[in-house]
């Protein structure tokens, strides 16, 4: 498939290869093939055609799957079982780790994540299923350990308020991550399951700076607003984890203390860390991104990435994949102890109870009538 965009010219059979232009509301700039395409598209000009390239809409497809609960074997991810009600996000996070699974749906990682999105309309009923059976053992659900279970088309979908719904019916624990201000509106289920330590929050914050949040990360929150988010849900009684996330070398790095110092006094009680991280496509999505919006520091941010990684971009390994190893790593692990010793910050342990579960009610069977 080739994108033909094309102007007058002398010769008509000219044509010229076009440069990747970011577009507004979005934050990748280009929608490169995934690592399991067999076709690369180009966009060039041809000199026929003179319009402009129309606005990239969201398109919403409804995904009905065999199973909810993803169970994790991982052991640097403090859970073991998450669900993702989503794919892709329309948040458009040019560094999110989670773009590379849509090669898996035939798409583009790049444009194609934050605005070719799928909604598994059916997720309540499924855990609802899956929670009645009695090898279901519990232990905190995590909402967002993949895209954001409050981006935009929750508002439309509320798929995850239906899921929290259940799980506080059940009396079973919740952790839940996101970037999104739209959790505030589920504030009276999260304080209710928060007095019987059922659920805890944590709010990503990559940067205080509203100018570079506008370009990384298009469609979310911007960075006061999640801060007053962490003030709503404090206030409200649940316990609150601001997660920087992820630190970029060189170009937000330097915001770690800021950004624990202004989270804990808007209510934050814990916090925690994770380097930036490149797998697969997302490697070449954020060059991209960096060239077009940073190029004066675009080779230093990736030189740094190697330090951090052992050579490499990204090094998948255990223990090492979100927080890197070396000089420059170390220091970020010191500057984050002090500043946790200043703040206050993880002074309170925040534990989740699984003993108060029960299983779904699906009404009377027959054998009660007797």
């Amino acid at each position: 498939m080739v994108l033909l965009v094309a102007s007058m010219s002398d010769d008509p059979f000219e044509t010229t290869r076009l440069p990747n232009s970011p577009k507004k509301g979005r934050g990748a700039v280009s929608n490169r093939e995934s690592r399991y395409s067999e076709t690369i598209r180009e966009k060039i000009d041809d000199r026929w055609w003179s319009e402009d390239i129309p606005s990239l809409p969201t398109i919403v497809t409804r995904e009905s799957a065999r199973s909810i609960i993803t169970h994790n074997r991982s052991p640097d991810i403090p859970f073991d079982q998450s669900i993702n009600a989503y794919r892709g996000c329309e948040h458009g996070c040019i560094y999110c780790y989670a773009r590379p699974g849509h090669a898996y749906m035939g798409l583009s990682p790049g444009l194609d994540f934050e605005s070719r999105l799928f909604v598994k309309f059916d997720a309540a009923a499924l855990l609802r299923k899956e929670l009645a059976k009695k090898t279901h053992r519990p232990s905190p659900l995590a909402l967002g350990a993949n895209t954001d279970p409050y981006q935009p088309i929750e508002k439309e979908w509320r798929v995850t308020r239906q899921v929290l719904e259940l799980l506080q019916n059940c009396r079973h624990p919740v952790s839940i991550t996101t970037k999104s201000a739209l959790i505030e509106r589920d504030l009276d289920i999260l304080s209710a399951m928060a007095r019987e330590h059922l659920a805890q929050v944590q709010i990503s914050l990559t940067t205080l700076d509203k100018g570079l949040a506008r370009i990384m990360e298009p469609r979310a929150a911007s960075p006061q607003r999640r801060l007053q988010t962490i003030r709503l849900l404090a206030e409200a009684g649940v316990p609150v984890t601001v997660l920087v996330a992820p630190v970029v070398p060189i170009l937000t790095d330097a915001e770690l203390e800021t950004i624990l110092t202004h989270a804990a006094a808007h209510g934050a009680i814990r916090a925690d860390y994770i380097m930036l991280r490149l797998p697969l496509e997302l490697k070449e999505l954020f060059q991209e991104w960096l060239e077009t919006h940073v190029p004066l520091k675009a080779r230093h941010i990736l030189a740094r990435l190697c330090d951090i990684h052992g050579g490499k971009p990204y090094r998948s390994s255990f223990g090492l994949r979100q927080t890197g190893s070396g000089i420059y790593a170390e220091l970020i692990r010191k500057r984050f102890r002090l500043a946790l010793k200043k703040t206050g910050l993880n002074s309170i342990d925040v534990r989740l109870t699984s003993k108060l579960f029960r299983r779904p009610d699906d009404g009377p069977t027959q054998t009660s009538l007797f």
